[in-house]
C-alpha cells in the first residue's frame, strides 16, 4: 500500500495535524528573534548611560511570550489529537494486510510478519512525517532567519549543505538493501519456531543483529561526517557574526540559536533516512 493511498483515506485528520504542525513550528522559527529583541529591551532598560523608557521591554515581552504560548498550545493539542487518527489507520492497515494475505494465499508466517511490520509503516506517519516537518521547517526557517543578520552566514549554511546532501543519498542507497534483507529475516521468525529447534532460533536473531549493526554503522559513519561538517559551519558562522558584524549581545543570541536549531535538525538527517528507507521496502510488502 501506497504511503500516498494511507493518508488519503485519513485525510481531514492529516490535514488538522499538519496545520498544527505549521502553526508550531513557525512559531519556534520566531522565537529566538523574539526573545534576542527581549534580551536587548531589558539591557536597554538597565542601562545607567542610555536614556530610555522604563517600559520598553513590555512589548517585546508580549510578543516572545504570546508566540511561546501558541507554539506550546499547538504542541500539546496535536500530540493529544494524533492517537486518534493514527491507531484507527494502524486498525485499518492490519485489516486489509488479513484480507491480501488471505485473498493472495500468502503463509500464515508472512502474514503475521507484515501485520507486525505494519507497526512501523503507521509509526513512521504518525511521528516521522511530523519529525520531517519540523526539521525542514527548522533548517530552512534558521537559513531564512539568519539572511535578515547577515547573508554570508545563510550562505556558509547552503553551500555546506549540498555535500550533505550527496553524502545522505549515498547513505540511503546502501541502507535500503540492508532494511531489505532484514524485514526478509523478520518474515520467516514465525517458521524458524515452528520447527521448534532453538539453534535455528539462535542462528535467525543472530542474522537480525548483524544487520542491525550494519546498518547502525552506517549510520555512526553519516553522522561523524556530519559533525565534522557542522564543525566548520560552526566556527565561519561565528567568525562572521563576532568578528566582522557589530552584533548587539540579542542579535548574538539569536544567531546562536538559529545556528544550534540548523545544526540539530541536520544531524537528525540520518536517524529520519533510516525510517524513511525502511519504509520504503516496507511499502512494497504491504
Amino acid at each position: 500500500m501506497a504511503l500516498s493511498q494511507l493518508i488519503k483515506g485519513h485525510r481531514k485528520g492529516i490535514a488538522i495535524i499538519a496545520f498544527l504542525i505549521i502553526i508550531e513550528n513557525v512559531a519556534w522559527v520566531l522565537e529566538p528573534t523574539l526573545f534576542g529583541n527581549l534580551i536587548d529591551a531589558f539591557l536597554l532598560k538597565a542601562s545607567p548611560t542610555v536614556p530610555s523608557d522604563k517600559f520598553v521591554h513590555i512589548v517585546p515581552l508580549i510578543l516572545w511570550v504570546t508566540t511561546y504560548l501558541i507554539n506550546s498550545a499547538s504542541g500539546t493539542f496535536r500530540r493529544r489529537f494524533e492517537p486518534r487518527v493514527f491507531q484507527k489507520m494502524y486498525v485499518e492497515l492490519v485489516t486489509k494486510i488479513a484480507e491480501a494475505g488471505k485473498k493472495l494465499g500468502d503463509e500464515t508466517s508472512k502474514t503475521v510478519a507484515r501485520a507486525q511490520l505494519s507497526q512501523e509503516y503507521v509509526t513512521f506517519v504518525q511521528y516521522r512525517i511530523p519529525e520531517i516537518a519540523e526539521q525542514l521547517f527548522a533548517i530552512l526557517g534558521a537559513v531564512i532567519a539568519l539572511t535578515f543578520f547577515d547573508f554570508r552566514i545563510s550562505l556558509v549554511c547552503m553551500l555546506i549543505s549540498l555535500p550533505l546532501i550527496i553524502l545522505s543519498s549515498f547513505y540511503s542507497k546502501n541502507v535500503i538493501k540492508l532494511h531489505a534483507e532484514l524485514h526478509d529475516t523478520y518474515e520467516t521468525i514465525y517458521d524458524t519456531f515452528a520447527e521448534k529447534k532453538p539453534e535455528h532460533v539462535t542462528t535467525i536473531y543472530k542474522r537480525i543483529a548483524t544487520l542491525q549493526e550494519k546498518i547502525a554503522a552506517w549510520g555512526a559513519a553519516n553522522f561523524g561526517i556530519m559533525r565534522f561538517v557542522l564543525l566548520i559551519i560552526f566556527l565561519f558562522v561565528l567568525y562572521i557574526a563576532i568578528d566582522l558584524d557589530n552584533f548587539s549581545l540579542g542579535n548574538i543570541y539569536s544567531i546562536v540559536a538559529y545556528l544550534w536549531t540548523f545544526i540539530t535538525s541536520v544531524e537528525y538527517i540520518p536517524e529520519l533516512l533510516e525510517s524513511k528507507t525502511s519504509l520504503q521496502d516496507l511499502s512494497k510488502r504491504i
